[in-house]
């Protein structure tokens, strides 16, 4: 056990692959009502500016980054494929990537990828000895993690043993106590060395714990912060269909968290203000975490979505709801490039796409990229010459037209499409008129005018007669010549 302590703190694929791997979960380090800002570890890449002779394409496309905006909303280990992304298509210099990347390493325990990165940033083959010292005390702390948590490992690895649990927690507590002397803080060593191993970059091993662990956790906070972490996990090792199930159960947990307001009414018979004042600040608060959770959960969706064969489609259903919808005007307007992108290469929710586009329209102040303002400028105005060149080519070939059918075309419903066609009537682009008793649309008769027909035909006989005189007067010179 304690060789295999050592050599999963020296995985090379665990700890010197981050782009294989997801997003930070809060169970890593604290639960997500404490989770703290991440931003002040990418200040090397936000502030960042690319080279003033760009050389890479890719350079001049800086400014449109969004880690700095991402980052903050993600554990530290879901950054590292960000980061690994912007190294390689080289949005700014490899430098500030390197010392970002130590940076966020500084508050895990994959002290290995730390040294390798500091080996190549500064081009040695030594190491500060600080980074030395953290690798003792990471591995001291590993092997007594694994001597704390050893009782119920030893018993989750026994399949006849493991077959004894049930969905009932508090009988699998009392039973585990009774027959393995196996008691709480047994689990919670399990949740602590689960979350350890997440640190060291074994996200798989951590994955399985976390698992085993919430189906003895009778603790909502410790459960929830459990959920986060395999989340992550799983994220970290691209099991999209699995990140998804758990994408899922946690926004159910999110969304099920029901506004305190209630207690308003119980506190009705409440004898001071005081008391009152403090449920409602307590209900402000949950509110409060609970859009917040909401706004995590779409930042670390990012990875699954599109990554996920049917992403494209689920992230819009997601983000357009209301609720989330909300959260993201209010506190994350950068994700409307996602939902902008899906629905540009998605077929299965174009009915909605008119209603994204007012709120693209709406939140132009507070955020526009090329994306989101190509939208804006361009959807209406091309909308409006598609229905034109449509209800022409109509034109050109039927006598009459069918209102229904024509609404259909131009994806209008009956009444604006009524609308549409006599404002074009009534602005002289159409010779028609409605037959509102059919429903039709007759288009007038075109008979040529005979003062056109003559203009027409007589336009071009000037340039025609100085053609004749011209060849007339080329042929007459040779035969005078004679």
């Amino acid at each position: 056990m304690k060789q295999k302590a050592n050599n999963e703190i020296k995985k090379k694929v665990e700890l010197q692959n981050p782009s294989a791997r997801g997003s930070n979960p809060p169970h890593t380090q604290i639960p997500p009502s404490k989770k703290p800002s991440t931003e002040h570890h990418h200040k090397s890449i936000i502030e960042g500016k690319p080279k003033e002779t760009v050389q890479n394409p890719f350079m001049a496309m800086a400014k449109y980054d969004l880690t700095p905006r991402i980052a903050p909303n993600l554990d530290r280990h879901l950054v590292f494929p960000l980061l690994e992304f912007t190294q390689e298509r080289e949005l700014y210099p490899n430098d500030q990537i390197l010392k970002a990347k130590i940076e966020l390493l500084n508050n895990t325990n994959m002290v290995d990828y730390a040294m390798d990165i500091h080996k190549s940033l500064y081009h040695t083959e030594d190491v500060p000895q600080d980074m030395v010292d953290r690798r003792v005390e990471v591995v001291a702390r590993l092997k007594s993690l694994e001597e704390a948590a050893a009782p119920l490992v030893t018993f989750l690895q026994n399949p006849k043993a493991v077959q004894e649990l049930r969905a009932d927690k508090q009988y699998n507590l009392q039973m585990l106590n009774d027959h393995y002397q196996i008691g709480p803080e047994q689990i919670e060593a399990l949740y602590q060395y689960a979350k350890f191993q997440f640190e060291c970059g074994n996200y798989s091993g951590a994955a399985d714990y976390l698992y085993q662990y919430r189906g003895l956790c009778t603790n909502a906070e410790r459960s929830l912060s459990a959920l986060w972490g395999k989340l992550a996990a799983e994220i970290l090792m691209q099991n999209w269909e699995i990140a998804l199930e758990e994408l899922n159960r946690l926004k159910d947990i999110i969304d099920s968290k029901v506004c305190f307001m209630h207690l308003f009414f119980v506190d009705l018979f409440a004898s001071s203000l005081e008391m009152l004042m403090r449920l409602l600040l307590q209900n402000f608060s949950s509110s409060l975490n609970q859009v917040q959770s909401r706004i995590w959960l779409m930042h670390w969706s990012l990875f699954i979505f599109f990554n996920h064969d049917n992403g494209r489609t689920q992230i819009i259903d997601l983000f357009n709801q209301d609720k989330y919808l909300n959260a993201i005007q209010t506190n994350a307007p950068h994700l409307l490039r996602y939902l902008a992108t899906a629905f540009i290469v998605n077929k299965k929710r174009r009915p909605l796409f008119k209603e994204f586009i007012k709120v693209i329209q709406q939140e132009q102040h507070s955020f526009a990229d090329p994306i989101t303002e190509f939208l804006a400028c361009v959807y209406d105005e091309f909308l409006e010459n598609a229905r034109l060149f449509i209800f022409e080519t109509y034109c050109r070939i039927h006598e009459r037209i069918n209102m229904g059918v024509l609404a259909e075309k131009l994806n209008l419903n009956y009444e604006d499409a009524e609308r549409w066609i006599l404002n074009l009537i009534r602005t002289s682009k159409l010779d028609a008129k409605i037959d509102t008793q059919t429903g039709t649309v007759v288009m007038e008769p075109n008979h040529p005018n005979v003062y056109e027909q003559l203009i027409d035909h007589t336009k071009g006989l000037s340039g025609r007669t100085y053609k004749l005189v011209t060849q007339l007067l080329e042929n007459s010179q040779p035969q005078a010549a004679r």
